[in-house]
């Protein structure tokens, strides 16, 4: 089993997602947009990254090298832009537990695509039937939510 504390680690982290949504949702109203109140929610972030960075000292990269790296890594904050948006779009609609329910089961399922077929530099996992129940059950789980 993993490092208890990574994976208490890890949960909490998820438990801080509708904490975000409800955050940004809250945003919303005072800037009238969507995309514009997702704006602090990444400048907050660049804040936060930029004082991690100086308490751990963190090296910077060497900029000749990063013409070297593959241009789909460069796209991450375009997920993280769209989960944004999507949340402050969709939360107020289906509320928070639907919301992240139907978020969970998407990555999951997408999880193992990735892992099975060791996609973007994870390890291979192959799609194998307890890790495909433990998706569907997420489904159901999230399709129990919608008949709330």
């Amino acid at each position: 089993m993993k490092g208890t504390l990574s994976l208490l680690l890890a949960v909490a982290v998820g438990a801080l997602l509708p904490l975000q949504v409800a955050m940004n949702m809250t945003l919303r109203p005072w800037f009238h947009d969507p995309v514009v109140a997702a704006l602090p929610n990444f400048l907050v972030g660049i804040v936060m990254l930029g004082g991690y960075m100086l308490v751990m000292r963190s090296k910077l990269p060497n900029l000749a090298n990063l013409s070297e790296v593959p241009i789909w890594a460069w796209l991450g904050g375009l997920i993280g832009a769209s989960y944004i948006i999507a949340t402050l779009q969709l939360g107020p609609k289906i509320g928070a537990a639907l919301l992240l329910a139907l978020i969970l089961a998407g990555q999951m399922a997408m999880s193992l695509v990735v892992d099975h077929f060791g996609w973007l530099g994870f390890p291979h996992h192959p799609v194998n039937l307890p890790r495909l129940a433990g998706v569907l059950l997420l489904v159901v789980g999230a399709l129990l939510i919608v008949r709330n």
